[in-house]
């Protein structure tokens, strides 16, 4: 559980970004929205088709997760030229499931082969899909805790200038 400390260190680390800091986590949420929005067709695009309709809560889902990858893939770019970026673990492991994670919950549930094969189409509607907001849920919850994490160690240990 994040304390308020870490909290107001991860709001600290914010406000000290740079453009280049805030292009990068831009550039971040974009190309996350387009790596998670295409296969999943929540983009339409002539690409990529579902058997089952989008759902109402896949777009915050979508844009959330997008704007919190890249906020996360934003701490890794240094802050200035002359400085290496800290590179803590803190995060890196939840930023990654909390990415795959959203992938699952916003996608068909019947155009996900690993559902398919393990419980077919049939339980892929009724098992699957009614567990994939609860998906999302944990997806956002792992990636804003990775987003803090990252945040507040930033804040916490700066890397001196080399």
């Amino acid at each position: 559980m994040p304390s308020s400390r870490s909290f107001r260190g991860a709001v600290a680390a914010l406000r000290s970004w740079t453009a280049r800091r805030w292009a990068a986590a831009l550039s971040g949420a974009l190309a996350t929205a387009v790596v998670t929005g295409v296969p999943t067709a929540v983009l339409p695009t002539p690409w990529f088709s579902r058997s089952v309709p989008v759902q109402w809560w896949n777009y915050p889902v979508w844009v959330v997760t997008a704007a919190l990858a890249g906020v996360v893939l934003a701490t890794y770019v240094a802050t200035a030229p002359t400085t290496r970026p800290a590179d803590p673990p803190a995060g890196r492991r939840l930023g990654y499931f909390g990415g795959a994670l959203s992938f699952l919950a916003i996608g068909c549930p019947v155009c996900n082969k690993v559902v398919l094969l393990l419980v077919g189409t049939s339980g892929a509607l009724s098992y699957w899909a009614p567990l994939q907001p609860l998906v999302a849920v944990a997806s956002v919850v792992l990636l804003a805790e990775a987003a803090l994490r990252r945040l507040a160690t930033e804040a916490a240990c700066p890397v001196p200038a080399g």
